[in-house]
């Protein structure tokens, strides 16, 4: 009976060690945040400057918006998803700080849900009491002409549909700045 244990014990730290090996092969090796900046910029395909790219999503509540329709107004144009602890950080400012403080102005906050199904959002909306316009990328055609990777992301774009402002990922401070940038750009 010990030699039966003993051999149970001999594959279980065997493959302990198969699992750890494959641990350290497969993890990215750590960045330095120089190097993270580096890939964060090349996965970002449209930067302050350009001309946003045009597109036609599904809202939540079946209609349908395009970028082009909205020339004239300034749109925070927000990819997130449900699952992205730094995307729901970031959505419970937006209503208070983006939507009320600018209501009534040439303004649209415009957030689109990258990669999910409308069931997904329904059920993430029905937990917060979210009721504001949400985009439905569930195949991320729309995300796919912005970026390669990365959520949050904000793209602010102003009344001629140039992009002034991209971030990724959120943060207190950033979210101020963008905040203000806003302001700026409904000014001009």
């Amino acid at each position: 009976m010990a030699k039966k244990k003993s051999n149970k014990s001999l594959w279980l730290m065997l493959a302990l060690i198969v699992v750890i090996v494959a641990v350290i092969f497969l993890l990215p090796a750590g960045e330095t945040p120089k190097e993270a900046e580096t890939q964060t910029e090349s996965t970002t395909l449209v930067k302050a400057g350009d001309t946003a790219p045009d597109f036609t999503v599904e809202l939540f509540d079946g209609s349908q918006v395009t970028l082009s329709s909205l020339r004239g107004k300034v749109v925070l144009l927000n990819f997130w998803a449900t699952w992205c602890p730094p995307c729901r950080q970031e959505l419970t400012r937006v209503q208070e700080e983006i939507i009320d403080r600018f209501a009534g102005k040439p303004f649209v906050f415009l957030p689109v849900s990258r990669g999910e199904k409308r069931e997904t959002v329904a059920s993430f909306r029905e937990k917060t009491g979210y009721t504001f316009p949400m985009g439905l990328d569930s195949a991320r055609t729309v995300y796919d002409r912005y970026a390669s990777n990365y959520i949050p992301r904000n793209f602010l774009i102003d009344k001629e549909g140039k992009v002034v402002l991209a971030t990724v990922g959120y943060d207190d401070g950033e979210f101020d700045d963008l905040i203000r940038t806003i302001e700026k750009t409904l000014e001009n």
